[in-house]
């Protein structure tokens, strides 16, 4: 299937659309703000070594020196006799050069931590030039399949190749071809690294994570993508200009999209995106699933609705739960869920539709980028399944939890807010012995007690023998309150 990639940029935010055949599947958001640093190189310089705590402070132009542990220093180990580490004041000197990269981002008055392991991801590779090892993710098949793909990779590296590689999930089913291009991508990406480290000062950042942009270039355009478009010229430049270098052939795809109507508001994905963030999708047949996401898993749960067409009961469910297995695809996709989710699909008597439901949603998830795997029906209908997490989903990182909620997606009733209030004025009323307590509350639990409640309100005061006074504060949540003592 061919494949539009849309690309929405402005200054604080890149967000990116993968549509097919005129629908969305995929959303990527990168925001400004929120961007670190994990990943970036830097050649940066010794400010001190510290050989009490085998640690160094590095500057790499940042407000806080960045810390080096002797672990994280691949010239300890590789300068070291039989296979011990050399201590962290043979290795280093104040005012050294070093290249470094960051693997952990500064947090409240801790510098970045940062190891002299470099290491360049690519599509389907990582690259190590300094570590002549080629590894496989423990994803990936089993010991033959890894094996096999160890030694493909080993029979087209370049003959001069000094550096390793490991070998990432999405590189199961890759050709010789996508090999060699990741791998002349990386090489070509280490060399641009070394080039600037010679010719830049110390401290100098000298490659940086690539950007969302970039990344969609590198890891998400491939031969079905037909075109790019990009709403911004800046950035269409600099996606040319990075394409020219790493991805040649994506150049032509390239376009700047100059329209009158916001690129996301023609192609609908401003609807897409608010639909996402629902916990109800609608079926095209009447039926509908409800999406709820948890700390532990997530749950899909499949409903027939208004739809009631086929010739018998049995033929609608199976006719819901088919396409309610492509709407599923799509939305772990759209909501980048990750995790364990469970799927309870309306129940089948025949095992012949379970396993045709089974295979259609196999089939649904194949054309996923991230890897996801379906353990079938447990015994209790339910279908588990499992898809990599690769970075925060879309609800996480476009919302928050309710303010008045907390989470948790309900609210306790004005009633049981009234009973709780009474509760506590009597608790204090034990305890203390003001000349009146003054309850603060909302608009709806205030008026409740005037109204429907005003008669346990008034037998509490008489037998408390105190006067309490009603007060609204319109800022307060239907669940706050507030008890003071007059």
């Amino acid at each position: 299937m061919t494949e539009e990639i849309l690309v929405n940029h402005t200054a604080h935010e890149t967000r990116i659309a993968v549509v097919m055949q005129g629908v969305v599947q995929e959303l990527h958001l990168e925001r400004v703000s929120s961007r670190g640093l994990v990943g970036n190189v830097y050649l940066g310089k010794v400010s001190r070594v510290l050989p009490g705590m085998q640690s160094a402070f590095i500057d790499i132009g940042l407000e806080r020196a960045a810390f080096l542990h002797v672990a994280d220093l691949w010239q300890s180990r590789a300068h070291g006799a039989g296979g011990h580490t050399m201590p962290i004041e043979k290795v280093l000197f104040e005012g050294q050069p070093l290249l470094v990269q960051v693997i952990k981002d500064p947090l409240g008055t801790k510098g970045a931590r940062l190891s002299t392991q470099i290491s360049i991801a690519g599509r389907l590779l990582v690259y190590l030039p300094q570590d002549p090892h080629i590894g496989v993710s423990q994803r990936i098949g089993d010991d033959a399949g890894r094996a096999q793909l160890r030694a493909r990779l080993q029979k087209i590296l370049p003959g001069d190749e000094r550096g390793g590689f490991i070998i990432r999930t999405s590189a199961e089913d890759a050709t010789d071809a996508e090999f060699e291009s990741d791998v002349a991508y990386l090489r070509k990406r280490w060399r641009q690294i070394l080039d600037d480290s010679q010719l830049q000062p110390a401290p100098s950042l000298l490659y940086q994570e690539l950007s969302l942009s970039q990344r969609m270039l590198r890891d998400v355009a491939g031969e079905q993508t037909t075109r790019i478009q990009i709403d911004s010229t800046d950035e269409h430049a600099r996606l040319v200009e990075f394409a020219s270098i790493y991805v040649p052939g994506m150049v032509p795809r390239l376009r700047t999209y100059a329209g009158e109507r916001p690129l996301f508001e023609l192609f609908g994905v401003e609807g897409e995106i608010e639909r996402a963030l629902s916990r109800r999708v609608d079926l095209k047949s009447g039926g509908y699933l409800i999406i709820d996401q948890t700390e532990a898993l997530t749950t899909i749960d499949v409903n027939t609705g208004g739809y009631i067409g086929g010739r018998n009961f049995d033929d609608t469910i199976f006719k819901t739960n088919l396409e309610a297995a492509h709407s599923i695809a799509r939305q772990l996709r759209l909501r980048n869920l990750g995790g364990i989710i469970i799927v309870d699909f309306i129940d089948m008597n025949s095992g012949e539709h379970r396993d045709a439901v089974l295979q259609e949603l196999r089939k649904a998830l194949a054309r996923d980028r991230t890897r996801t795997s379906v353990n079938g029906f447990t015994a209790l209908g339910l279908v588990e399944l499992t898809r990599k997490r690769t970075r925060e989903s879309l609800a996480h990182v476009l919302c928050e939890p309710c303010a008045v909620c907390q989470g948790k997606g309900a609210v306790k009733t004005a009633r049981t807010v009234c009973y709780e209030i009474l509760r506590e004025i009597q608790r204090e009323a034990r305890q203390f012995n003001p000349k009146e307590f003054r309850i603060l509350a909302s608009q709806q639990v205030i008026d409740l007690f005037l109204e429907e409640e005003a008669q346990p309100l008034a037998a509490l005061g008489d037998a408390i023998g105190k006067k309490i006074s009603l007060q609204v504060e319109n800022v307060y949540a239907q669940e706050q309150y507030d008890i003071v003592l007059v």
